[in-house]
């Protein structure tokens, strides 16, 4: 299966928010309930197209895979026990790969996607928080090498702030 990632567009945000709609449905039929109706929001999505930092990964025409990239990051990111402070890094917001692809190694290749992006942009640092009751993206950035840093207890319980450097 090959993936094409580009930047996603204003065109895309419908078929994108009907993707997250249909990822919570199935995150809660396994008893996840990290997203809701207040997050993410289509707005959440809208700006990061606006900002050019919404990505989608499509698999003939149709997309797989959603993720945005920045180095924003909530102010609890400082509870985080970084071990490459003094490194340049990007965080990963809002993975998500929709369930028509699911259990096909699209968030892993799409990880290691996102490493090369940054590595072309001179950067070998990603973080990331992880909801710890999501035991897929847990196995996923663990077998990944991603290091758990800290945690932080935002609306929805304990998410685990996570650290890469290749």
């Amino acid at each position: 299966m090959i993936l094409k990632y580009r930047n996603a567009t204003p065109n895309d945000i419908e078929e994108i928010y009907s993707i997250i709609r249909t990822a919570i449905d199935a995150m809660e039929r396994d008893n996840i309930f990290q997203w809701d109706d207040l997050y993410p929001t289509k707005e959440d999505f809208q700006e990061d197209v606006d900002k050019s930092q919404l990505y989608v990964g499509s698999v003939n025409g149709q997309i797989a895979v959603v993720y945005t990239l920045n180095q924003k990051c909530d102010k609890e990111y400082e509870n985080g026990k970084w071990k490459y402070k003094d490194k340049p890094f990007y965080i990963v917001h809002r993975l998500c790969v929709n369930p028509t692809f699911q259990n096909r190694g699209i968030a892993k290749s799409t990880l290691l996607y996102i490493e090369k992006q940054l590595t072309e942009m001179g950067i070998h640092v990603i973080r990331l928080d992880v909801f710890s009751n999501n035991p897929f993206a847990l196995r996923l950035y663990n077998s990944l090498g991603y290091s758990e840093v800290g945690y932080v207890d935002w609306r929805k319980g304990k998410f685990f702030l996570m650290e890469k450097c290749f």
